[in-house]
């Protein structure tokens, strides 16, 4: 199989979909990797590194998509490369099309098969090709929020582990899944109060038993959230609907019951958000300020950490990046339930329910998908 691998495009995106160890793995398999020039240099990863994987750098990104059988990435295709995809193309990367109706319906008209990392599932119900950067950005988040809290930049002036004889920045964390987990243990690392809202007991029995008085867990209600919002210096949002449009738990009206210069931290932002105010910015512009609330939305924190972002997700994504290119698609897909879960649209068709149920289209079973 030809394998390519465009420089991303998104605005302050420094990630790259295939590592050098990923070239060598896929062309020692006996596959042609092609790269685009300096596609690796935002996560540290020369052209030569690659062409000593065995890989062959090509100059621009039409000329990839136009020869490649699949085409390996780390963000959402932007407009100008859906217009490249073709039908009967493999497109393996993040897509996030529940909140995205123009790229859900540029992915269909394109014909391809396009498998997303968010929707791949593993035999203990995770997500594995998501976790390593629910992982990251979880980490990133307190410390964006610790600078978004600063006075210069519109906060609350509070600093998040206090000094002695004034007290800590209050944390909330909303989600108690991998985000919340590593946004909490970062937060009190900090030397902040935390607090953790979840709706699964099982979860908050293990969040207690693993991290004990790091910091206090409850149970996610309307009335406790608000609670909590009147006293939190900054609010972590870390709710995720597998595949499909984060819930908005924060309304605009509450805002009013907040501390002036508090901080949202919304790292569902690549699912709609979970905030009813948030809306996508990027690390060249990340925050925004409304009702004297600070927001800081940028929709691909990992990229703020190219390097070890990259190798993290290149660890998970490389065993069925090979799957899909030893056996082709179909059979992978046939033979791996949950890379089949991966499957969001196929021969003009959408392939995953939550995507239809948010954006009102209709689904093809991902099953009957592997049949047409």
């Amino acid at each position: 199989m030809k394998i390519g691998c465009p420089t991303e495009i998104k605005p302050q995106e420094f990630r790259v979909g295939l590592t050098p160890n990923a070239a060598r793995e896929a062309t020692a398999h006996g596959h042609t990797v092609l790269v685009q020039a300096g596609a690796g240099a935002g996560a540290g990863f020369d052209d030569a590194a690659y062409v000593e994987a065995g890989a062959r750098i090509i100059d621009t990104a039409a000329e990839i998509f136009a020869s490649a059988d699949m085409i390996v990435k780390v963000k959402e295709p932007q407009s100008v490369e859906r217009k490249m995809l073709r039908e009967g193309q493999v497109l393996f990367t993040y897509l996030h099309l529940a909140p995205d109706p123009e790229q859900t319906r540029d992915l269909i008209a394109s014909g391809c098969t396009a498998i997303a990392y968010e929707t791949v599932t593993d035999a203990q119900g995770g997500l594995p090709l998501l976790a390593p950067m629910s992982e990251v950005a979880g980490r990133l988040a307190p410390q964006v929020g610790a600078w978004t809290l600063q006075k210069a930049n519109g906060g609350r002036g509070v600093l998040m582990g206090g000094v002695p004889g004034v007290g800590p920045a209050r944390v909330l964390v909303i989600g108690g899944g991998v985000v919340g987990t590593h946004a909490a243990r970062i937060a009190a690392g900090m030397g902040a109060e935390v607090a953790v809202l979840d709706r699964s007991l099982p979860r908050l029995r293990y969040l207690d038993d693993v991290f004990g008085q790091q910091f206090r867990t409850g149970y996610s209600s309307a009335g406790l959230l608000a609670e909590h919002l009147g006293s939190a210096d900054m609010v972590i949002g870390a709710v995720l609907i597998p595949g499909a449009e984060a819930p908005k738990l924060v309304k605009r009206a509450q805002f009013a019951d907040m501390k002036p210069g508090a901080a949202l931290v919304d790292v569902a932002i690549d699912q709609g958000g979970c905030f009813e105010t948030s809306r996508a910015t990027t690390h060249a512009d990340p925050i925004y300020e409304v009702d004297g609330i600070m927001h800081y939305c940028v929709a691909n924190m990992p990229g703020a950490v190219a390097r070890t972002s990259t190798i993290a997700l290149g660890n998970a994504t490389m065993p069925f990046m090979l799957a899909l290119a030893d056996k082709g698609w179909r059979a992978a897909c046939e033979a791996d339930p949950h890379l089949l879960n991966g499957l969001n649209v196929h021969a003009g068709k959408l392939t995953y329910y939550a995507v239809g149920k948010a954006l009102g289209i209709d689904v093809m079973s991902p099953t009957l998908a592997l049949k047409a």
